[in-house]
């Protein structure tokens, strides 16, 4: 047997002991949607993590990262609770602009923005947080061509780096950002171009489980920001200091505590330098306000025993959730949370592993895990399915197709 992660707090089950959703029990939206595989993202649950959000942090600003997570309903919900989105694609500009979302609220991030990409965020008044000097020079170019003012922010690459992060975004050579000692030129390049200067995007890493890898990460973010404005002459109008918030995906992983976090940053800001002093600030996070308000469903085909080891095939796969099946990220494979989700809080009966209906011993979504008896029919429910599931995944591999996702 293999341990799997906790599942989050907030999920429960009825009398029956079915699984509930958003108060509702899992076979009656899977019944709703048509059928299995579906995502199912609980609006209230993304709700109280912004709220738990600005109260730790009140006065900061809360961007929501819309690669976690870009089902339109869910962008639509989370663009009515926080301050801006961070976008990375044109793709992502379509779809937050043909919501309504204003573009003023946007910021677009990337260090591979195509020229159309470029013109296309200015025409629209969207911010664009300039990754390089070429992509600059690009940028000015092009807002020259379309007589329009661009509004232009700068990725930097900080000196440091996230300690205890999955994915180390900044510190070194990095495709990321500009490098600390060619940003103040830049941004006088801007200046004098004529361009409307947005302020800094620092971001050091993501996913990580250490608060005082974090709360050392913003203090250094600070003081960075603080040395670049004295250098450049200006204060920005805004920081973005990034996220880098973990949620706890396997056994022994522990949630973050936010409070403490956010505590540690006001007394931060509160102490900031003259030189940041009329600055606005911001959180940019996607997986930590999204993910664990997610729940994947997929129903068992088979149940097949080899060589003394039970398998539990479903109709799903990594094709809907790449990361839960080890290969987005990972180097060790472990084990997501997991449950039968008609028999939710019962004891564990058997050592099963819960594998994909794809062609290839790389789909398996649960590794000798302990559950409850399970048959043909019965559904497995994978957790902290809400940010890099769906859309990070190879839907059309082997030609299974996407999952059905709703919002409830």
């Amino acid at each position: 047997m293999k341990p799997m992660g906790p599942i989050p707090a907030g999920y429960a089950a009825d009398a029956a002991h079915r699984l509930l959703l958003a108060g509702t029990p899992f076979d009656a939206l899977i019944e709703a949607a048509g059928g299995t595989p579906l995502f199912v993202y609980d609006r209230a649950m993304v709700a109280a993590r912004v709220a738990r959000l600005r109260a730790a942090v009140p006065g900061v600003d809360i961007h929501y990262a819309v690669k976690a997570n870009p089902f339109p309903p869910l962008v639509d919900a989370l663009a009515g609770l926080v301050d801006g989105l961070d976008i990375a694609s044109a793709g992502e500009q379509r779809l937050a602009l043909g919501r309504g979302i204003p573009a003023a609220a946007l910021s677009f991030a990337g260090p591979g923005k195509r020229d159309d990409e470029i013109a296309g965020a200015i025409a629209a008044g969207v911010t664009l947080n300039l990754e390089s000097a070429g992509e600059a020079e690009r940028a000015l170019a092009a807002a020259a061509r379309l007589g329009r003012r661009p509004r232009l922010a700068v990725r930097v690459n900080p000196d440091f780096e996230l300690r205890g992060s999955g994915m180390r975004m900044g510190g070194g050579a990095k495709p990321f950002g500009i490098d600390v000692d060619q940003v103040p030129d830049l941004v006088r390049r801007l200046r004098a171009a004529g361009a409307d200067w947005r302020g800094f995007h620092i971001y050091a890493g993501s996913q990580s489980l250490d608060a005082d890898g974090l709360i050392e990460a913003q203090a250094a973010t600070l003081d960075l920001a603080a040395r670049l404005a004295a250098a450049v002459g200006e204060a920005p109008p805004l920081v973005n200091l990034g996220g880098g918030f973990g949620i706890p995906y396997f056994a022994g992983d522990a949630a973050l505590d936010v409070e403490r976090i956010g505590a540690a940053l006001l007394a931060a800001l509160a102490r900031r330098p003259p030189a940041l002093a009329h600055s606005r600030f911001a959180l940019e996070l996607g997986r930590w306000l999204v993910a664990e308000a997610g729940v994947y469903l997929t129903r068992i085909v088979d149940r097949k025993t080899s060589h003394g080891q039970t398998f539990l095939i479903v109709d799903g796969g990594l094709h809907h959730q790449l990361a839960a099946s080890g290969n987005f990220g990972t180097v060790v494979r472990r084990n997501y949370p997991l449950a039968v989700a008609g028999r939710f809080g019962l004891a564990a009966e058997e050592t099963v592993s819960v594998c994909g209906c794809l062609c290839t011993p790389l789909d398996r979504l649960g590794d000798q895990v302990a559950l409850p008896r399970a048959e043909v029919g019965d559904v497995i429910a994978i957790f902290c399915a809400g940010a890099y599931g769906a859309s990070a995944s190879p839907a059309a591999f082997l030609g299974q197709g996407p999952a059905t996702e709703r919002l409830v």
